[in-house]
C-alpha cells in the first residue's frame, strides 16, 4: 500500500507566507521550514553550551522542520487574521488538529508513531518554546531583508516582531539576536569581509 506523507510535505513548497503583503522575495513554507530548523538548533546548542540547559538540539531541529506542516492542507492563514479573534484562533487550532491526524494516517503505523510527537507537539515543553522563538526570528529576519530591499510594507511588522523578541526572556534568543541576527542587514559584500 503506497503512503502519502512525502508527497504531501514536498508540496510545502507551494504554501506561500506572508499573503497579504507585497513581498519583494517571495517565501514558502519550505524554506520557511529549513530557516526555523537551523535557527532553533542553533538556540539548543547556544542554551546547552552557555546556559547548561538539557535541550535535545536534533529533536528541537526536527521539530522545528515540521511546524507548518499541517499548513499543506490549510494553506497559511495570515496572523492578522488567526491571531486577532478568539474565535477564528480557536476554531483554526481545530482544524490544524483534524490536518494534523490527516497526515499522520498517511505513514505507516508503525512511523506515525514517530511523527506524532512532530506533529502534535507538547506546546508546554521548553523545547516547543525554541521552536516558537524561532519562529519569530524567521519573521523579523524577513521583515530585515524586505526592508533592505526598499520594501516599506513590512515596518510596521518590523516594529512589533522586534519588541517581541526582545521580551523573549531565553539567554539563548538574546545572543543569537546579538550576535547573528546584525548579518541579515548587511550586504554580501559586508559579509563576507
Amino acid at each position: 500500500m503506497p503512503f502519502h506523507f512525502f508527497a504531501y510535505m514536498s508540496r510545502m513548497r507551494f504554501i506561500n507566507r506572508w499573503g497579504l503583503m507585497r513581498n519583494t522575495m517571495p517565501e514558502n513554507d519550505m524554506e520557511h521550514a529549513m530557516q526555523c530548523a537551523m535557527i532553533a538548533h542553533a538556540l539548543a546548542l547556544i542554551g546547552n553550551k552557555r546556559y547548561g540547559r538539557a535541550y535535545r538540539p536534533e529533536h528541537v531541529m526536527a521539530l522545528a522542520l515540521y511546524h507548518d506542516a499541517t499548513e499543506v492542507i490549510t494553506g497559511d492563514l495570515p496572523t492578522p487574521i488567526k491571531h486577532n479573534n478568539p474565535a477564528i484562533k480557536g476554531e483554526y487550532r481545530k482544524i490544524e488538529a483534524l490536518a494534523s491526524d490527516r497526515l499522520l494516517s498517511m505513514l505507516p503505523k508503525d512511523m506515525a508513531r514517530e511523527y506524532e510527537g512532530l506533529l502534535r507537539p507538547d506546546t508546554a515543553h521548553e523545547e516547543w518554546r525554541l521552536v516558537k522563538a524561532a519562529d519569530r526570528l524567521c519573521a523579523y529576519i524577513k521583515c530585515l531583508e524586505e526592508a533592505k530591499a526598499g520594501n516599506a510594507e513590512f515596518r510596521e511588522a518590523q516594529a512589533g516582531i522586534e519588541s517581541s523578541i526582545y521580551a523573549i526572556e531565553l539567554e539563548e534568543v538574546q545572543d543569537f539576536i546579538r550576535e547573528f541576527i546584525p548579518g541579515f542587514g548587511m550586504t554580501l559584500d559586508q559579509i563576507s569581509r
